[in-house]
């Protein structure tokens, strides 16, 4: 991988879907191994998974991944931690406003 160049590989995932009160996420599981590293783009191939109310859906998918270059990854490195802090500014409340 050089600079400026970006590598492309696939790897088989599990993507776990929850939609319930207690837990709402979705988590990309590789099933080989694999590593993302900072900078690194991915995409999950396959129409979009749905799960009802109360359910966790998990199916198995492939996913594309997209290397960052080394640019990227330094860049990505040198500039996460203001991205991070953007975050922070961000509170959230009990309070509705209508």
């Amino acid at each position: 991988m050089g600079w400026l160049t970006k590598d492309i590989e696939h790897a088989p995932c599990t993507v776990e879907i929850s939609h319930k009160f207690e837990s709402l996420h979705a988590h990309v599981r590789f099933n080989d191994g694999t590593v993302i590293h900072p900078g690194d783009e991915v995409k999950v191939n396959g129409p979009e998974i749905m799960a009802p109310f109360g359910e966790v859906v998990s199916e198995d998918r492939d996913a594309t991944i997209f290397r960052a270059s080394k640019l990227e990854q330094l860049w990505t490195r040198l500039t996460g931690d203001f991205e991070v802090m953007e975050l922070c500014e961000f509170s959230f409340s009990e309070e509705v406003t209508l």
